[in-house]
């Protein structure tokens, strides 16, 4: 069984993708060619944006945002202490300091509370300048915008949508990738959408924005790549993914309607056992993975292991907060202690899921587990 069956979703898109792949090997446009910049057009219609950014992986697409918008020495971004270190990687690169913030223990998700009191601590302390907050929308479930727009409006802050695990999700309608004031995603093949690789992309409804990301993802070009305008990076989408891409784009929302359909039978089935998914009312879940949370560590290392035995995959996303990590220690926390994210990252396992598990697997996976329970 698969955790995430990529060969089943190639075996029903294989003759598009496999011609739209002859198409590129035949034009030889391999950088920048017609498919990435058709794929930016749909991606834009489709999550409903002006202008869509392709680039090479989602870390790139949050640097880009970053270096966009000028953060660097003396910036606080605050983050989620339960995220992949790329959300806030590129910002300390570019020599910001990362603030964490805890998160709420139903939704997984940044908690405004503590993002709140974090703004206020680091304003208290007085060395860093608040710049930005990174909402992530957590292995696909959105963040709670409607509670973290107006404390980023309160204090000033740039609301950045790490959307890279969210793309198909949405909140009252609206896709993930056009709730902050700018965004970022990541293709990699495990996302909800995803290539053969690596990609990425940036979302804006700024024209101005549009054009300035688009000279720094090659090198800071201006009319052309020889005229140099401003350090750059070199952060290109490759024609390839985008042609991959495409195919895989038309059917992301029939998928996405199939993953609700999975993780309610999932819901159902360990309904008062496991701490199931919290999606608040109004929104929809890319379910990037399904993520249960069980009693304590021991038993979800138990029902792991029981799954293990009968050649089932499961996985930990993620079994470290950040404010454990060797990479922040000693970093600024405020009074926070994080309790949330601990207590999430000691308990939460997550199970086979994608909009290709069949039923019959889907049902082996809830005998199992229920069994070991």
């Amino acid at each position: 069984m698969e955790f995430i069956d990529l060969k089943a979703q190639y075996a029903a898109l294989q003759e598009e993708i496999d011609d739209r792949i002859r198409g590129v090997l035949t034009s030889t446009h391999f950088i920048l060619g017609e498919e990435e910049r058709e794929f930016e057009e749909k991606l834009a219609a489709y999550v409903g944006v002006k202008h869509v950014v392709g680039c090479s992986n989602g870390t790139d697409a949050l640097q880009l945002i970053y270096m966009a918008y000028g953060i660097g020495p003396g910036d606080a971004v605050f983050c989620p202490d339960m995220t992949f270190v790329a959300s806030v990687e590129p910002a300390c690169l570019l020599g910001a300091e990362a603030i964490l913030c805890d998160i709420d223990p139903r939704t997984y998700n940044i908690d405004a509370e503590s993002l709140e009191r974090q703004i206020q601590a680091v304003q208290r302390e007085g060395r860093l300048a608040p710049k930005a907050v990174v909402a992530v929308d957590f292995i696909g479930n959105p963040a709670d915008y409607a509670a973290i727009r107006p404390i980023a409006e309160k204090y000033g802050l740039l609301l950045i949508e790490d959307a890279a695990q969210g793309i198909g999700a949405s909140v009252d309608g609206a896709k993930c990738g056009s709730l902050g004031d700018i965004a970022a995603t990541s293709f990699f093949p495990s996302k909800p959408l995803g290539c053969y690789g690596d990609g990425g992309a940036v979302f804006t409804n700024d024209d101005e924005t549009d054009r300035l990301l688009r000279s720094l993802r090659v090198h800071g070009k201006g009319k052309s790549k020889y005229d140099n305008q401003r350090i750059g990076t070199n952060a290109r989408l490759d024609t390839l993914q985008a042609a991959i891409m495409l195919p895989k784009l038309k059917v992301l929302e029939e998928e996405i309607r199939t993953r609700q359909t999975i993780a309610a039978r999932y819901d159902s089935a360990f309904a008062g056992r496991l701490q199931t998914p919290y999606v608040k009312e109004g929104m929809v879940s890319a379910y990037a993975q399904y993520a249960l949370l069980a009693e304590d560590t021991k038993q979800r290392d138990h029902i792991m292991a029981v799954l293990k035995e009968h050649d089932i995959p499961s996985l930990i996303y993620y079994p470290v907060p950040l404010h454990k990590m060797k990479v922040f220690e000693g970093c600024f926390a405020g009074d926070e202690t994080f309790e949330n994210t601990t207590a999430y990252a000691d308990r939460t396992f997550s199970l086979p899921f994608s909009a290709y598990l069949t039923e019959e697997d889907q049902q082996k996976v809830i005998d199992v587990v229920c069994s070991a329970l």
